[in-house]
């Protein structure tokens, strides 16, 4: 993962803590002192929520433990890998584009991050600048021709 989505997730497990988690012990005490829990819809979606949130917070610290950050000075670009940025053409409808392919937690396609668990990411690991490669996605088969390769 990059040092930038690891800052990230960071921010987001410091927010849920300082912020999110007090908000959800507010409102459970706020729907508690409304009177008779059993019949309390209130008290019930709080404390749902409140499990959601718990279970965002342990998913967030278990993503960041796990988390290796890659140093991108010592990326090469004679190759995809993770971190790669990769310029491609669709040689069905000669379409260019372009995708860096990242951690699943970075991923974003409006940004043109892709997870490197999509079907396109691993079809393209380990190819060189001019390979053709056939990758099958849902829809059918694809072939890209890797056009360029750059650190992310």
């Amino acid at each position: 993962m990059s040092q930038e989505g690891y800052d990230k997730l960071i921010a987001e497990l410091k927010h849920l803590e300082s912020v999110e988690r007090p908000k959800a012990s507010a409102a459970i005490a706020e729907a508690r002192d409304k009177g008779d829990l059993s019949e309390n819809s209130e008290y019930d979606a709080a404390k749902e929520a409140q499990g959601h949130l718990e279970a965002k917070i342990n998913q967030l610290k278990l993503a960041i433990s796990e988390a290796k950050i890659v140093d991108t000075s010592r990326l090469s670009t004679n190759a995809v890998q993770i971190l790669s940025k990769v310029e491609m053409t669709n040689l069905a409808n000669k379409a260019k584009m372009s995708y860096t392919i990242v951690s699943e937690s970075e991923a974003n396609l409006r940004e043109g991050k892709i997870s490197i668990t999509t079907p396109i990411a691993q079809g393209l690991l380990n190819h060189k600048v001019g390979d053709e490669v056939e990758i099958k996605i849902p829809r059918g088969t694809i072939k890209l021709r890797i056009d360029n390769i750059t650190v992310g």
